[in-house]
């Protein structure tokens, strides 16, 4: 009777130890599963606000977003670009891009009764180049179809977050060591500009639907995916002459007005379907003193969408 007693004690023992044992690796395991996810969710999620600043854009040149409510992150993006024929007898149309983005979510989850909140950041920069050929239609509009392509790398501050995930739950999340992304796109743009230069005003129109989707490569597997890249736009833009002479030419007045349909995997990612925008500024003629920049042009705009508005400050030179 004791030995019988003393081994059912140590069979109860072990089972106990075992449940724990499998508890623990269970945690563990839910843990770094929810972690997975969370981390291909945001992912795929910075991809697709790539998108965002992948064609000259007003709209999206300067975009600044902050929500400390709901599941809603800071996202700081911030674009150079522009594009331009060749010559009026040379009709070839060169565009290019350059954006860096970044992207703050909270890394948030739990296991039972805790959780563990973490910063990851993600920072990317992104290029894209484009050419096209003009096709006259009238003597002031023409249809200008372009061919584009896109590289983007994004790297974050993931070795931090997975030494404290590491720190405070016990769990070795080797998958977020070294996580990146290596993005390309290979898509076009259709594009009618309407230009009327005239001494007393000056107007440019250009109506454009863009599609370059964007894949990831040479990534890490967690964060492998791919994102569907659309736009639809339409940018005017009117310059009239004051009677302020400054360098030997009339300084101009600007007034601004665009407004940009997001399509695909950007419409509704960042909780708007859509962003215009409303700018005034003004416009230095160079051309009688300087060749390379012929006029430099600042403009104040105000930007507005569901749910998101702001203010921001462009400076553009024409060659």
């Amino acid at each position: 009777m004791p030995m019988f007693f003393y081994l059912a004690r140590l069979l109860f023992s072990c089972a106990v130890l075992m449940s724990i044992a499998l508890g623990e690796a269970y945690a563990q395991s839910a843990l770094y599963n929810a972690a997975n996810n969370y981390l291909k969710k945001r992912a795929d999620a910075f991809m697709t606000i790539t998108g965002y600043s992948l064609t000259p854009d007003v709209t999206t040149g300067s975009l600044s977003i902050r929500n400390n409510g709901g599941d809603n992150s800071d996202l700081q993006m911030i674009s150079l670009g522009g594009g331009d024929r060749i010559s009026a007898n040379f009709p070839l149309y060169l565009e290019g891009t350059m954006a860096i983005n970044r992207y703050n979510p909270n890394f948030t989850d739990g296991i039972g009764n805790s959780s563990v909140t973490v910063p990851v950041h993600w920072n990317s920069v992104t290029g894209t180049g484009g050419i096209g050929w003009d096709f006259p239609i009238t003597s002031e509009l023409r249809f200008r179809p372009i061919a584009n392509v896109m590289l983007g790398h994004l790297e974050s501050d993931i070795s931090i977050a997975s030494r404290v995930l590491q720190n405070r739950t016990g769990v070795d999340m080797q998958f977020l060591n070294g996580g990146r992304m290596n993005s390309y796109g290979l898509g076009g743009s259709v594009m009618l500009d309407y230009e009327n230069y005239k001494p007393d005003q000056e107007i440019d129109i250009e109506l454009r639907y863009t599609n370059i989707p964007v894949q990831t490569f040479d990534t890490s597997t967690a964060v492998k995916g791919s994102a569907d890249s659309q736009s639809a736009a339409i940018w005017a833009r009117s310059r009239v002459p004051t009677p302020i002479t400054l360098l030997d030419r009339p300084l101009r007045t600007v007034f601004e007005l665009a407004h940009t349909e997001f399509l695909g995997d950007l419409r509704g990612a960042l909780g708007f379907n859509s962003l215009s925008s409303v700018g005034t500024g003004i416009e230095l003629d160079r051309s009688a003193s300087d060749p390379i920049f012929n006029r430099i042009r600042v403009v104040f705009r105000y930007q507005f969408g569901q749910n998101v508005h702001g203010t921001s400050i462009g400076l553009a030179a024409s060659f």
